[in-house]
């Protein structure tokens, strides 16, 4: 618990995260099997119905983490967090810092990590930073996707349909 600051090339970036046991650190290259890992059951309900063995959902999964990984390159300026609880990864915060924004690229949790506040105390802190620096959130999600409803409850608006995602700001004051 407490004031996490991360700093990036471009920006410092000060979260909040209050959450008891809750704490964050830069990735390095050793956490790769960990995000992976991670990647692979952000994915689970998809793979269930593919009707794919292990192999192939190995194979596909192996490459659409490093074609996702590779695509966070356009993000040099953002910082790449590991998520901990307790000292064990539970998930990634990635944040980019834009001029008149924060923008959250990435969000993601274990299963068992989930519906339990974590994430919640995360965007609070992402808001919180936000705020702290005159500046809104933003982020872009699935229009599927069963987060939206939560981002609508912590305050996140759609602002723009691109394809198949939603683009959502919450305004920094």
């Amino acid at each position: 618990m407490g004031t996490i600051i991360v700093t990036a090339p471009a920006s410092s970036l000060v979260l909040p995260v209050t959450m008891p046991g809750i704490t964050l650190r830069a990735i390095s290259d050793a956490d790769r099997p960990f995000l992976a890992r991670l990647y692979a059951s952000t994915r689970e309900a998809e793979m269930r119905m593919t009707g794919w063995d292990d192999a192939q959902q190995s194979i596909f999964l192996q490459s659409q983490f490093a074609a996702q990984q590779h695509a966070y390159l356009a993000y040099p300026d953002a910082v790449f967090l590991m998520v901990r609880r307790d000292g064990e990864p539970i998930g990634r915060l990635y944040v980019q810092t834009l001029a008149d924004r924060l923008h959250v690229v990435d969000i993601s949790l274990l299963p068992a990590a989930r519906e339990g506040g974590v994430g919640t105390a995360l965007m609070r802190a992402v808001i919180a930073a936000g705020k702290a620096s005159g500046k809104g959130v933003g982020l872009h999600v699935e229009a599927s996707n069963r987060a939206l409803t939560w981002y609508r409850r912590l305050g996140f608006e759609a602002v723009a349909q691109k394809g198949f995602y939603l683009e959502m700001r919450r305004e920094g004051s």
